[in-house]
């Protein structure tokens, strides 16, 4: 997630709240709704009033869309709802049941370093950038819930206290859950020097769910919706390719094989490459966007030339698209994927190559697309009919 550091500073001899963080349009219209948000072109950052309640505004303003390091305001009262035992003593955890993470108190010293030798640890295995902010996410989740206990004094009650007290009253999925477990065993398997016994958290039991496919109606409805061409463009290619929506925002313009009539994916999940059809319709399509807005570096650049789409804005062009198609609106980009598979099983593509095409390493992955195809479901007929 996003990280927005806020720290007290005297601006031109006003006592002001600076506001740190990396260029990103989104965060910018947010951080200008705020009352007398201002920009300092020297300093670099903006800054806004200091007021009492600065902590538990800039939480509510950005919940969602930024993780706020608020350390910096430590000499601040913070929101009257994160209470004292929040600072008990490590042998004697408060009950924290169904309040916010932001609420626990900040990582200590020990804590950041852990997180950092962590992160370096992940990113020398060469591990995912997607998974390496996951991992790290869920551990200062856990030092921030067991504070101001250090992670070597844990042990697993402390993580069935954060799955009874936090993960389960908050109604965070089995998925959070799993990824929690995931990044606590990898974390004290390789980075803490004390073991933490793993044996008895059980991991939650996974729910089987079908895909999500929309009909080609719906598509094409949704997909005439956006009025426009990049937008549009973006959408169909998801569809058209079934890709993932990080195989999107990582395509290059030369990627396109026009005389093969191939897209080439790389480094897709599982740092593996692979290669999909894509129509001469599809491929004149985005020669006529490409001649249009001339990417640099990536197919698809935000308002920055040659910076990538941000993922966010791409969710929020489907949500307007369905919106105005009168479609659902909770559809994610994932269901474009489906659709593709889908639709692709229902037309007669043998199921061995839908797997390639998907870039799915076991087979029982594709498998469950047979469960929601119209071909076959459709032609079974009812014994009761034949009474």
């Amino acid at each position: 997630m996003k990280t927005i550091k806020a720290e007290k500073v005297i601006h031109r001899g006003e006592n002001r709240i600076s506001l740190k963080f990396r260029y990103d349009q989104e965060l910018i219209l947010l951080v200008k709704e705020l009352k007398d948000a201002r920009w300092s072109s020297e300093m670099k950052y903006w800054h806004i009033q200091e007021s009492p309640n600065i902590i538990k505004l800039l939480l509510e303003k950005f919940r969602g869309q930024a993780y706020i390091d608020y350390t910096g305001l430590k000499t601040l009262t913070p929101d009257k709802e994160v209470k004292k035992e929040n600072l008990a003593d490590e042998n004697k955890p408060a009950n924290r049941s169904g309040i916010s993470i932001e609420q626990f108190p900040q990582l200590t010293e020990k804590g950041k370093k852990d997180i950092e030798k962590y992160r370096r640890w992940l990113e020398a295995h060469r591990y995912p950038p997607s998974t390496i902010q996951t991992y790290c996410s869920m551990m200062v989740k856990f030092l921030r819930f067991v504070s101001p206990k250090e992670a070597e004094k844990c042990n697993s009650d402390d993580l069935l206290r954060l799955i009874n007290e936090y993960i389960l009253p908050s109604g965070l999925s089995f998925s959070f859950q799993n990824q929690m477990i995931s990044s606590i065993k990898k974390f004290y398997g390789h980075i803490c020097k004390t073991d933490m016994d793993l044996v008895q958290i059980m991991r939650p039991r996974g729910r089987r769910r079908l895909p999500n496919v929309l009909s080609k109606d719906e598509v094409k409805k949704m997909l005439e919706a956006i009025p426009n061409d990049k937008h549009r463009v973006m959408l169909s290619l998801i569809y058209a390719c079934g890709l993932r929506r990080s195989e999107l925002l990582n395509l290059r313009p030369d990627d396109i094989e026009r005389s093969r009539g191939l897209l080439r994916i790389r480094q897709a999940k599982g740092y593996k490459d692979r290669i999909v059809p894509i129509s001469l319709r599809t491929i004149e399509m985005v020669d006529n966007y490409i001649y249009r807005y001339k990417p640099i570096n990536y197919l698809f650049e935000g308002q920055k030339a040659g910076e990538q789409y941000t993922a966010s804005s791409l969710e929020k062009i489907l949500k307007r698209a369905c919106s105005k198609a009168g479609l659902k609106s909770e559809i994610s980009l994932h269901w474009l994927r489906h659709s593709y598979a889908t639709h692709l099983l229902e037309s007669g593509t043998d199921l061995r190559y839908i797997q390639e095409l998907l870039g799915h390493s076991s087979s029982r992955t594709t498998e469950i697309y047979t469960h929601v195809t119209d071909k076959s479901i459709q032609k079974i007929r009812s014994p009761f009919d034949d009474l």
